[in-house]
């Protein structure tokens, strides 16, 4: 069992350039396919590629340390390998590099590209020069091919396994010591190599097994003094002395029969080789036959499946259909019609042959003008326009939809896979072109769409409204179209999505490559009702088709016309406010943010903050220097950018606490204080700023504008401040104090016995001379116009309340219309964004000159989709467009249904019901307020939604 492998020997901290090179190592390692060693090992060891990279890039790259003698032995002591078996180490680590490194190398380093990895990565680090080596000049070295050097090359040279090892001095243990290993001796020396001598008495020769030696002839005194560990010198001399070359073997040769030598035996095999070759008789060969499959390949199998179309033959009906098929779906973009005639002809008639399934008849296709009026043959030049009525002239075939003949479900099948052929070309515009030129195909989309309802046919029924969907696009139906009116019915009675969505999209795309325009006329008043019914699903693709249907119906006014006429069916305020609610359909919520304010930095208080008394009392509670520590941190703070004179500073705390000075707790020293203020604020240092006069400063720190307490809670100051006068400037913790002293010291209001305010006073005291207002920062509220009012005990403690910060459970409420101390100019606005709109919360700051963010109005946008130039598009553009047609057609339809009841009643008949004015103010009026919300939120839709209003406007009073 293996001994259990040594944790990683890691570095905790990577070197510079590590990471880029690891993910570049790993890049390249990816791309090449080779698998990375980022946790290689050699002798227990990890090997740091990074560092192998490095110290082989120095010294010239692989192919330089492969030439170098012991390179990779020195390259070995830059990982501490060890000295004891140094040769296998330096291979091992060679090969780390060659599988990992090599071709980074050649590619990073040498700027070329590398070998193929079959002769890099997948071989051993045998051998070098791999900048040279190709696939062409390299060959790999045999396995177990000795080598017969013994230089001392390179230990990592390519050479290291096939070379004879060096004998290295190892310490011999003596026998019986302790720490000697008595199962494992030392490696003795490989027996001395003897040249080969050859034996010159026999020609065969012979191994003796009891020997290491090969035996050779040579003289016995030789022989003996050759020993296999014998180093001796006049041994060696002796075996080359002796050595006698081995004398060259005669060559064993056969004559060969040839007209010199042997004429007769000669002429004798040529005789008997001629009649062997005249008894083969060669087979005769008839000129001006063609040998199957010779000489002509074909038809290709496009002609296959044609010919196979057209042939009564059903397993070559089969071939082709099957075919077809396969290749209208993987090759229908180079199969077209007009390429293989009669394709799509053959084609239709086949599909044709479903109605046989159902009705006893057997369809035909005339191209004769003079065809004649059978009621099964149809008119391949001009199309038959009475084929609903031939329809239901015919008899119906009683049918089972769960049993069916193994004849007819094989019709059946090959009549899909015809209908899905056509199906699948007729994707291809040029195919669709070419079939909307098949009268024939007309009249087979309005027979497969009336068939019986059936599921055996319920495929073949989706293949003609897909059909129907590629090339009514070109063509143009009127109100008796028979294909219009089946679309129209599918609409009307289907029950399957899938049909009626093809459906809607068949009728929409009539006449859209043709300059007329499709009016929509006869659409029955139930199928509107259902289109405004699917509008309510949460299914874009059925409300993309119903909206494109709407947009081409509404287009028309006398289609508005009828919608008006059936208000009492169609009910046209819900159409109109479904329409409205997919103006914001999927939008997408984001904002943009606009500077209403910049940002105001901190400045410093012209004076040092003095200390309130309630703060003063608990400073005294303390010892030095923890007094002046916490009087620091109340009156003082840090900022990079300020800086104070230490003199200013050591006289604010001399004047502060020199009256509460005993023996027992003096002052603390000026050099003692000054040191301790780089202890309370770290950013803080004493500095000498260099001049005419020395100034000595504390750069780093500056004081307050209101002290703080010892739990970090800042003081509010008395803002009340007289006309010529300086404010108040006590310092109050809480707002109910601050409260109390204005309305005690600077107001006057009385105070009862029980401690409350008597607001039934009718006499405030005020300055001489001046008149009773609020003077907090200059307010004079009651003294402005269009405020002007005598104040009461009430009005002016409440209006006092307002700048006094506000910590109350509602709060937040009421900051949205308190206003701020009078400090700040302009409130701190941040966004409360709810229901869609745009909200401001007040946050009021206390302090400005504590600087203050930049303050920025934010505006919420709800854009819909758009397309790759920006423009609108989707469902919210499609229903915009339905309400301008509205919008744009409402008054011209009005006009018209009065004009048509005016006539009416002109010729005596009877109008049903009345006849209603103003629809656009009746339908538009409550919609206005949210066509305005879009156009505020929407940019997308804004120029399309400012066009409806335009039309709204036009029509409010027509």
């Amino acid at each position: 069992m293996a001994p259990p492998r040594a944790p990683l020997e890691l570095p905790t901290e990577h070197p510079e350039g590590y990471d880029e090179f690891i993910e570049s190592l790993t890049t390249f390692a990816t791309e090449r396919g080779i698998q990375l060693d980022l946790q290689a090992r050699v002798n227990g060891k990890h090997i740091d590629l990074f560092k192998l990279w490095k110290v082989v890039s120095i010294r010239g790259g692989y192919d330089a340390v492969s030439q170098e003698k012991l390179a990779w032995r020195k390259v070995g002591t830059e990982f501490n390998l060890g000295t004891t078996n140094a040769a296998a180490y330096a291979f091992a680590l060679k090969t780390v590099y060659y599988k990992n490194l090599a071709a980074y190398e050649i590619k990073s380093l040498h700027k070329r590209e590398p070998p193929p990895r079959e002769i890099l990565e997948d071989l051993t680090a045998k051998g070098g020069d791999l900048l040279h080596r190709t696939v062409e000049n390299f060959r790999p070295p045999a396995a177990g091919r000795p080598s017969l050097s013994n230089g001392q090359d390179s230990d990592g040279s390519g050479a290291e396994e096939s070379k004879t090892p060096k004998e290295d001095k190892m310490d011999v243990d003596e026998p019986g010591s302790g720490g000697a290993r008595t199962s494992r001796g030392l490696r003795q020396a490989p027996p001395q190599r003897v040249l080969f001598q050859p034996d010159v008495s026999s020609s065969r020769q012979v191994r003796h097994s009891s020997s290491n030696l090969q035996s050779s002839p040579q003289p016995a005194s030789a022989t003996a003094n050759l020993h296999p560990n014998s180093t001796n010198s006049h041994s060696m001399s002796l075996s080359f002395s002796s050595y006698e070359p081995r004398p060259q073997m005669p060559l064993t040769l056969r004559g060969v029969i040839t007209p010199g030598n042997n004429p007769g035996l000669f002429k004798e095999r040529q005789r008997i080789a001629r009649e062997a070759k005249a008894r083969v008789k060669p087979p005769v060969e008839i000129k001006g036959m063609m040998k199957p499959g010779a000489g002509f390949d074909g038809p290709n199998i496009y002609v296959k499946t044609l010919q196979g179309l057209r042939s009564p033959i059903s397993a070559e009906q089969d071939y082709a259909l099957h075919h077809l098929v396969k290749i209208s779906h993987e090759r229908g973009d180079k199969y077209k019609f007009d390429a293989f005639p009669n394709l799509a002809e053959s084609l239709v008639e086949y599909v044709l042959g479903v109605s046989s399934l159902f009705y006893d008849v057997k369809w035909e296709v005339s191209y004769s003008e003079d065809a004649t009026g059978d009621i099964n043959v149809l008119d391949g030049v001009n199309g038959t326009p009475d084929i609903l009525q031939r329809l239901k002239c015919l008899k119906r075939i009683d049918t089972q939809d769960e049993l069916q003949s193994e004849e007819s479900a094989l019709r059946l099948t090959k009549i899909h896979e015809a209908g899905l052929t056509i199906r699948n070309l007729s994707l291809l515009e040029d195919n669709a072109a070419y079939l909307t030129s098949l009268p024939q195909l007309r009249d087979f989309l309005t027979i497969a769409l009336n068939l019986p309802n059936s599921p055996l046919i319920t495929e073949l029924k989706h293949y003609a409204l897909e059909i129907a969907e590629q090339v009514t696009r070109a063509w143009s139906m009127d109100v008796e179209d028979p294909l219009y009116r089946s679309l129209l019915n599918w609409v009307d009675q289907g029950v399957d999505r899938g049909g009626i969505l093809t459906a809607l999209r068949a009728i929409s795309r009539i006449s859209m490559n043709l300059d007329e325009s499709n009016l929509l006329h006869g659409v029955p008043i139930s199928v509107i009702g259902r289109i405004c019914e699917w509008l309510l699903l949460e299914d874009e693709e059925l409300i993309h088709a119903c909206l494109d249907f709407l947009y081409q119906f509404t287009a028309v006014p006398n289609n508005v016309g009828i919608l008006l006429a059936n208000s009492n069916i169609i009910p046209i305020p819900s159409l109109l406010s479904q329409l409205t609610r997919l103006l914001q359909y999927n939008a997408q919520e984001s904002f943009t943010k606009q500077l209403i304010a910049p940002t105001i930095p901190p400045t410093a208080a012209s004076e040092i903050p003095a200390v309130p008394y309630d703060l003063l009392e608990q400073l005294l509670k303390f010892d030095e220097p923890d007094r002046s520590n916490h009087w620091l941190k109340a009156v003082f703070e840090e900022d990079a950018q300020s800086e104070i004179t230490q003199i200013a500073i050591w006289q604010a705390y001399q004047t502060r606490f020199s009256e509460y000075t005993t023996q027992q707790t003096p002052l603390l020293p000026a050099a003692e204080f000054i040191k301790n203020v780089s202890a309370i604020f770290p950013g803080a240092n004493a500095q000498v700023v260099n001049g005419p006069h020395n100034k000595f400063i504390i750069k780093g720190i500056r004081q307050r504008h209101a002290p703080m307490d010892l739990k970090g809670r800042i003081y509010t100051p008395c803002l009340w401040t007289l006309p010529g006068e300086k404010a108040c400037g006590r310092f109050f913790l809480r707002p109910k104090q601050l409260f109390d002293h204005i309305a005690t010291t600077h107001l006057g209001i009385p105070q009862n016995k029980d401690g409350s305010w008597n607001l039934t006073s009718t006499s405030l005291s005020a300055p001489p001379g001046q008149l009773l207002d609020c003077h907090w920062a200059g307010c004079r509220r009651f003294s402005r116009p269009p405020f002007y009012s005598k104040p009461t005990p009430f009005s002016i403690g409440m209006h006092v309340k307002t700048h006094l910060p506000d910590v109350s459970e509602k709060a937040s409420l009421r900051r949205l219309h308190n206003r701020t101390p009078a400090t700040q100019t302009v409130l701190t606005t941040t966004p409360h964004l709810s229901g869609g709109t745009q909200k401001f919360q007040n946050t009021p700051d206390s302090d400005v000159p504590e600087g203050r963010g930049a303050q920025y109005s934010y505006q919420i946008w709800h854009n819909t989709i758009t397309d790759e130039r920006g423009k609108a598009a989707g469902l919210p553009l499609t229903a915009v467009l339905v309400l301008r047609n509205l919008a744009r057609n409402i008054p011209k339809a009005s006009m018209a249904l009065k004009e048509a009841a005016a006539e009416r009643l002109e010729h005596g008949m009877e109008v049903d019901g009345e006849v209603q004015e103003g629809w656009t103010e009746k339908l538009f009026s409550p919609l206005k307020m949210r066509f305005a919300f879009v156009m505020a939120h929407n940019r997308v839709l804004a120029e399309h939604v400012a066009d409806l209003m335009a039309w709204v406007d036009r029509g409010w009073g027509e």
